[in-house]
């Protein structure tokens, strides 16, 4: 035993700074295209915007537009039609290397879908710009099925941190995402060292990120404790609306819709109806504007259920774009819309509602948590961990990734009610 302990030092010792410096050297290339690359969809997404709110007319050509990306892909995207859930996939079953053309099928997508009017978000677009650009590096370099997974956890984690500006919780994120009882806690080194160097990319070019504000915290008391875990609950339930009803319409557009390019064209021509009806573009698109605004006055009950149905229906038909920044929307309306009924202040209660969403929608409490202490400080971390724990546990087992594994804890719960009720399945969103 005493004989043992040199050699394991011996073996760190020799070992580790070869493995350090393999993934240092790898995550710095990654790091710097993946940035460099959402740097360019950043200018590009604020430019199409932009243009399409100044030229609103744009917006009855969204059927033109979702025949233009339903067309692409598929003629020349059958194999990476599936998105988000393929690199899932990949991690969990390695099969093919993700083709490379899934990045700038992606990037297209997004912007025309933005340029015409849909309602969709972009961190879907950055995390498969991020994995395909990261997986060209097993190709290039050879590389095994057990580092594979850490390059794919790599790109996903540069593609978040990159495009929102938080490289922790990036980095978590990508861990989180994957199920974290699947995944090696060394894949952490490699995961954060790339996010910080695409994060720091990014940021070498013009493009800024949005800053948002909690302006009151007040002291965390059991009752202040008991209205926020009432508000996470809600936020949990909105997130298991939004995963439900984004499948539920993916399945009746394939349903009934046997060719895919006519698919995005129905939708569009339904979407744009509903916004010349609305009378405003408030609800389409990013919504960052009213994300801010959320912060400082209370919005009305009804803002985060029509962007909810917008974007589920957008992504369900067959565009382009993510889903996170709509989550942001419906969190933090949400959030500024409970404060004409609970006493917390306003910027809070969007702040939780912000990340709390994101966090049951995508099974990611922990990343959700760092994000919100990235964005708004340490201050609220009580009510903002607490917040997306318990909206966490109330979003069901199937969020807004097909193909993402929720198990440990939560799982076993879910399986729990499932054998305790009799129920064939587990509960689904």
């Amino acid at each position: 035993m005493d004989n043992l302990k040199p050699k394991l030092a011996t073996t760190f010792l020799t070992k580790f700074p070869l493995f350090l410096a393999k993934w240092l050297l790898l995550s710095l290339p990654i790091g710097f295209l993946v940035g460099s690359a959402s740097a360019l969809f950043l200018w590009s997404l604020n430019w199409v915007t932009n243009y399409r709110e100044n030229h609103i007319w744009l917006i009855a050509l969204l059927p033109l537009g979702g025949l233009i990306i339903g067309l692409a892909y598929h003629y020349f995207g059958e194999n990476v039609v599936k998105g988000n859930n393929l690199l899932l996939e990949e991690f969990n079953s390695p099969k093919q290397i993700i083709p490379f053309r899934m990045a700038p099928l992606v990037l297209f997508g997004t912007l025309v879908t933005h340029l015409f009017g849909g309602s969709a978000g972009r961190e879907g677009t950055a995390v498969q710009m991020g994995g395909a650009i990261a997986d060209l590096f097993t190709k290039w370099f050879g590389l095994t099925d057990a580092d594979r997974k850490v390059i794919l956890i790599m790109g996903i984690s540069a593609g978040v941190a990159s495009v929102f500006g938080t490289p922790l919780a990036g980095a978590v994120f990508a861990l989180e995402v994957m199920a974290l009882t699947r995944v090696k806690l060394w894949y952490l080194i490699p995961s954060v060292i790339v996010a910080f160097v695409a994060d720091y990319s990014c940021a070498i070019y013009p493009i800024a990120h949005t800053h948002y504000h909690i302006t009151e915290i007040p002291d965390i008391t059991f009752t202040n404790a008991f209205y926020t875990i009432g508000c996470a609950i809600l936020f949990g339930l909105a997130a298991l609306l939004f995963s439900k009803t984004v499948h539920f319409f993916s399945t009746q557009f394939k349903r009934f819709i046997a060719y895919p390019p006519l698919r995005p064209v129905l939708g569009g021509v339904v979407i744009a109806l509903v916004v010349w009806a609305l009378g405003t573009t408030k609800y389409i698109g990013l919504g960052v504007p009213t994300i801010v605004e959320a912060f400082s006055i209370s919005e009305p009950p009804y803002a985060f259920l029509l962007k909810l149905l917008l974007t589920t229906f957008t992504l369900g038909a067959g565009f382009k774009g993510g889903e996170v920044t709509p989550l942001f929307f419906i969190g933090a309306t949400l959030g500024s819309a409970l404060f004409m009924i609970i006493p917390l202040p306003l910027s809070l209660l969007a702040g939780m509602g912000f990340i709390a969403v994101f966090s049951g929608a995508t099974h990611t409490p922990v990343a959700c948590t760092i994000m919100g202490l990235e964005l708004f400080g340490t201050e609220g971390a009580l009510y903002l961990a607490l917040a997306c724990a318990v909206a966490y546990l109330f979003s069901g087992t199937k969020g807004i990734y097909s193909s993402q594994q929720v198990g440990g804890t939560k799982g076993y719960l879910y399986s729990k009610i499932k054998k305790d009720t009799g129920s064939t399945t587990l509960p689904e969103q």
